[in-house]
């Protein structure tokens, strides 16, 4: 990949990210992906004009950036970076490439699962 089509692929996967807050990709891709996401979740932590403005020049989706902003902060206030988690799911069939989740930690509370009764 040039470095061009390399800065728009993470960009992409990193909205992504925000909008789904659990996506599915190599494990290189995750592995990568992990840095980005951390200093955006920490400047919507910041949350003043410039940060959102910061984080609106490398995601390109306003209403991810509102998201991010909005929601996504919220789940973190509290917490020190690790904002991320990567899961490895095995090889892909096609090519053997090793792949991952890659999730917002704090994911699986979001999940409208099936809870014990008594």
């Amino acid at each position: 990949r040039t470095s061009s089509h390399r800065e728009a692929m993470f960009r992409n996967m990193v909205t992504s990210l925000f909008e789904h807050e659990r996506i599915v990709t190599t494990e290189q891709r995750a592995k990568e992906l992990r840095p980005i996401a951390e200093k955006m979740i920490t400047l919507a932590k910041r949350g003043d004009l410039h940060a959102r403005r910061q984080a609106l020049s490398y995601i390109r989706s306003k209403e991810v950036v509102a998201k991010l902003f909005d929601e996504i902060k919220e789940q973190f206030t509290e917490r020190n970076g690790g904002y991320t988690r990567i899961i490895r799911t095995g090889i892909r069939q096609g090519d053997a490439a090793s792949m991952a989740i890659i999730e917002l930690v704090g994911y699986e509370e979001d999940l409208g699962g099936e809870t014990e009764e008594s």
